[in-house]
């Protein structure tokens, strides 16, 4: 293997992350599922002939580093050597593959000549997505799995190409266990679409600059990246702290708050996540395979140290994830795991930890939740079975910098977007009667946590809502003497006498039905009397706070048109102050 000087490197670099983009890009022309296309969940990587990412095109940001981990586990099983030019692989199995059975990883070796003539293997393309049915027990989700065996058809490392030929028994197996045969393998084809563009436009870099002067690229990237995290891992601050957080019940014992028990310890050569003392013993499908885990930790690493520069493996070098096996987060077989959303809440426990010790560096806690809400029926117009699904947004948290954005993507899932009314309401029994910013559910705060958003659903004929929402019983924490944002919720027919509110739960529905799918504020930042009263009367005019929530708590008087009445304001702030003082 040769030195790659700079130059070429920097060029390599680049032809692989253009690379990666065009297979993202080709993976959503070809998709048939609105998740993928519409949503961008998905997570795309070209990585070394060790598995480690080189360069991603950014969808569910905790994928990709699931990716790393699916793919050396395949190895670790198969061997590299039966491995062959040609070759596509599945794996869902989760405790390898870093995800659920319906979020399977694709990938394909990748081979070229070198200076030789002699074939070897370079690395992979992967691509992992969320397809609609692998056979679980529930259509569209499950929530109250209690073994893995309730969870779907598992692939270990299977191929679906054999050195480039279809391998018709397997994609059989899933047409003849696929509650929507046509879309799963649709979806399926796609990935492995994705995967041989990737493989493609590697294996012409190396006929352009040579295999050894590729492998010398790789290497020289994952070492820069290393390197940049380190010389930011020195100018964190040094030190040991602990939080903790729930989630909300594990779906089968419904009155159990799941604790989440996060340690932070950075020294000078290592940020270490150490989550012993979460909860075990957990029956429902929350529990986390374990590189589900170490991605979400990576992703709020990668946040603190290199967030401006490309994933590839060298960020990650000075982090170590500790993890207790039998334990919510790092299930072992038969462990059900199907609903992932502990590692869509963890991330922010870690920052509730860093938090304690950078404050000036890290934000108050957001909404928490992805926030998902899928529905699935037989559409009435053609009579064919239809599964549509979003996510909604959520406060994020005020900050050093300035107020929390009001209602965006959840941290778990930054490249990720929302699907659009028109296309809900195109393909599915459902009608968007409403949706907007939820007034006052930003925590107050010297600087506002962003509020959320609640989106009403109507059905119109005979259907299935499925709501993932685990963060409803506890509160977005603030930071700095904040307060706390308000709590995601979902309402069940509201305003009726049928109304039931709730977070997770699988609803059968009828005709004139409706769901409200309403998200939490992110913390406050700092203390609210602390406030600029200008920036409270734009907030009542803005409808993001209302006249009353501007009094009790910010202590601003303010009319309805954001109209501050600043010596009402100063006495009743001083009144304030004297009641804390007595």
């Amino acid at each position: 293997m040769s030195t790659t000087d700079a130059i070429t490197t920097e060029v390599i670099r680049h032809g692989l992350l253009a690379s990666a983009e065009e297979m993202a890009r080709n993976l959503c022309r070809t998709a048939y599922n609105t998740v993928v296309y519409e949503i961008h969940d998905y997570g795309i990587g070209l990585h070394d002939a060790a598995g480690d990412v080189v360069a991603d095109a950014p969808g569910i940001a905790v994928f990709t580093r699931g990716n790393d981990h699916g793919i050396k586990r395949a190895v670790e099983f198969l061997g590299a050597d039966a491995m062959r030019p040609g070759d596509v692989f599945i794996l869902n199995y989760p405790y390898w593959s870093s995800a659920h059975t319906l979020d399977p990883l694709v990938f394909a070796p990748v081979h070229a000549d070198d200076e030789d003539g002699v074939q070897q293997l370079v690395g992979f393309a992967s691509c992992r997505i969320h397809v609609l049915d692998l056979k679980q027990k529930d259509p569209g989700y499950v929530l109250d799995s209690t073994d893995a065996s309730q969870e779907g058809i598992f692939f270990p490392a299977t191929r679906l190409y054999v050195e480039g030929r279809q391998n018709d028994d397997v994609f059989n197996i899933i047409r003849f266990n696929s509650r929507m045969p046509e879309r799963t393998i649709g979806d399926i084809q796609a990935q492995v679409s994705a995967c041989v563009t990737g493989r493609r436009r590697v294996q012409e870099l190396v006929a352009k600059y040579g295999m050894g002067t590729v492998q010398g690229a790789m290497r020289a990237i994952n070492e820069h990246g290393e390197k940049l995290a380190r010389l930011a891992l020195a100018g964190l601050p040094k030190g040991t702290w602990t939080a903790h957080d729930f989630v909300d019940n594990d779906g089968v014992d419904l009155d159990r708050l799941i604790r989440m028990n996060c340690t932070v310890t950075i020294t000078d050569d290592e940020f270490v996540i150490d989550w012993t003392g979460s909860e075990t013993g957990v029956r429902g499908p929350i529990n986390l395979p374990v590189g589900q885990t170490e991605a979400f930790c990576s992703l709020v690493f990668k946040a603190m140290t290199t967030p401006d520069t490309p994933v590839v493996a060298g960020n990650f070098a000075p982090l170590r994830v500790v993890t207790e096996p039998g334990s919510v987060m790092h299930a072992v077989h038969p462990m059900p795991t199907f609903t992932l959303w502990t590692a869509l809440i963890g991330g922010e426990v870690v920052l509730k930890a860093l938090a304690q010790g950078m404050p000036d560096r890290v934000p108050a806690s957001s909404g928490g939740d992805v926030c998902s809400m899928m529905g699935l029926g037989t559409h009435p117009r053609t009579g064919e079975a239809w599964l549509e699904a979003t996510n909604e947004a959520v406060g994020f948290g005020g900050h050093a910098g300035g107020d929390g954005e009001d209602g965006i993507m959840h941290l778990s899932e930054p490249g990720c977007r929302n699907n659009p009314v028109e296309v809900l309401e195109t393909k599915s029994s459902m009608v968007i009667d409403s949706y907007g910013y939820r007034p006052d559910t930003g925590g107050a705060g010297q600087h506002r946590g962003g509020v959320g958003v609640a989106r009403s659903y109507r059905f119109t004929g005979p259907s299935t809502g499925i709501c993932l929402v685990y963060k409803t019983r506890t509160q977005p924490w603030p930071v700095l003497g904040g307060q706390p944002g308000a709590n995601n919720q979902v309402f069940l027919n509201p305003g009726t006498d049928r109304e039931v509110v709730q977070g997770g739960s699988y609803n059968h529905l009828e005709a004139g039905d409706v769901l409200v799918n309403a998200t939490g504020g992110g913390g406050g930042y700092g203390d609210p009397l602390l406030r600029d009263p200008a920036a409270v009367g734009r907030d009542v005019r803005n409808e993001f706070v209302s006249v009353g929530a501007a009094l009790r708590d910010y202590g601003v008087v303010v009319s309805a048109d954001g109209t501050v009445d600043e010596a009402a304001t100063r006495d009743a702030r001083a009144e304030r102050a004297s009641r804390v003082l007595a």
